[in-house]
């Protein structure tokens, strides 16, 4: 509290610290009642590391060929357009979820409809990943 001088009727400038200190005691006692309980140690489960899958790299590509004769070929071995739809379901279901990618190249003499089955092949057996090559 401040005292005036007699015959000084100025405003007084002087801070209050009152208030200021009474809030900060009950911060102060906030925290000593608190502090114990956050250094209490929490039981946690966390999950155990198990045995670690390599990654599985994507396999080979498969080349798939139509020549101008309108003969397919399968890495550089003869198919035929028929069995080429088989082959392509026993490749997808061997690497389910990781399907090898299919590279196709055309003769530019090849016939339409034999470029028609072989893509039609390679969508019935479920292949994502289709590229065209020269």
């Amino acid at each position: 509290m401040a005292f005036r001088a007699a015959g000084n009727a100025g405003p007084l400038a002087d801070i209050n610290v009152t208030p200021l200190v009474d809030v900060m005691l009950v911060l102060l006692i906030i925290f000593i009642v608190t502090a114990p309980m956050v250094s209490l140690p929490i039981p946690v489960h966390l999950p155990q590391p198990t045995t670690v899958v390599p990654p599985v790299w994507p396999p080979a590509p498969i080349e798939v060929r139509v020549d101008a004769g309108n003969q397919a070929y399968w890495n550089g071995q003869p198919i035929t357009v028929e069995t080429l739809q088989s082959r392509l379901q026993e490749v997808a279901h061997d690497y389910a979820g990781n399907l090898p990618a299919l590279r196709i190249a055309a003769d530019p003499d090849a016939h339409y409809d034999v470029m028609a089955k072989v893509l039609a092949a390679a969508n019935n057996a479920g292949m994502e990943r289709i590229a065209f090559v020269q």
